[in-house]
């Protein structure tokens, strides 16, 4: 299924250029009393909401997609959990570009060394919305990456048994400002976490290890890699996160971006597509 929240916060499934409201299938879920449990209640729920949702599309309303706002399709994410430097050629040209490592080469280091960052939930935006350039004096650089979304609690998973832990996968852009600060504050600027356009459940991506992907600013191709060339597989990543701290449903991995960063600038608008899950296009303001 692809499923998507947009407009006034109803649930959507994908079915071509078409949105379903399928938003009736969420009275399936027992009514909420504080204190609200800290993950997302639509992917922990996404397995026994597939039939509900399947009859509500039988006779939910229908609009074209470009008549919808999109927004991201987690609602309610624990955490952004964020892996640096996993691709080999972006580890080399974030070593030989001084505008990115900020004449401080050395400190750019591998990701098994370095692990994980997290990223604000504030920063999350979805596929109608605008990033807005917080620094225009500084570069902002656009980062494409497969996103994993959590379905299942996962506590020191190992890899063997992590994608048993994944219910969907959409796609994500890490924003960055350049900088000296740490990651994980140069990156949770307001609107620089773009999930979406839609979320797709995993049984419908057959090999998330092996997904073509491409990122063009106003018309010109700058990223095209693929996610066989992570330098740590998402098994391991899951492995890697779970082993510091516990993974919960709606929890969010972006799994690194390819070779070909680059600045962007108020007016650019930035289009992304990952094979078997879509395309956006993402205005920068």
């Amino acid at each position: 299924m692809k499923l998507c929240i947009f407009d006034e916060d109803r649930i959507g499934l994908i079915d071509g250029e078409t949105v379903i409201d399928v938003t009736s299938a969420l009275d399936e879920l027992a009514p909420l009393r504080y204190p609200l449990p800290r993950q997302d209640r639509l992917i922990s729920h996404l397995s026994e909401l597939k039939t509900p949702i399947e009859t509500a599309s039988q006779s939910g309303a229908r609009k074209p997609l470009s008549d919808v706002r999109l927004h991201p399709p987690v609602a309610n994410p624990g955490k952004l959990v964020a892996a640096p430097v996993n691709y080999t050629k972006h580890l080399q040209e974030a070593r030989e570009q001084e505008e990115i490592h900020q004449n401080n080469a050395a400190q750019v280091r591998v990701i098994q060394e370095v692990g994980l960052f997290l990223k604000a939930t504030s920063s999350l935006i979805g596929a109608s919305d605008a990033v807005a350039v917080r620094f225009p004096e500084r570069r902002t650089d656009h980062e494409l990456e497969l996103a994993v979304i959590i379905g299942r609690t996962a506590d020191r998973v190992k890899a063997e048994q992590a994608l048993d832990h994944v219910a969907a996968y959409a796609i994500g852009l890490d924003m960055t400002v350049r900088g000296s600060e740490e990651r994980s504050m140069r990156k949770s600027i307001d609107t620089y976490s773009v999930l979406g356009p839609w979320l797709v459940t995993a049984d419908e991506i057959n090999d998330s290890g092996n997904l073509d992907m491409e990122l063009s600013v106003d018309g010109m191709v700058r990223q095209k890699a693929n996610t066989r060339d992570l330098v740590l597989s998402i098994p391991e990543l899951i492995e890697m996160a779970s082993s510091f701290y516990t993974l919960h449903p709606g929890d969010v991995i972006y799994t690194g971006t390819p070779e070909g960063v680059g600045p962007v600038t108020p007016g650019n608008s930035i289009d992304a597509w990952i094979e078997g899950i879509g395309s956006m296009s993402i205005q920068v303001s």
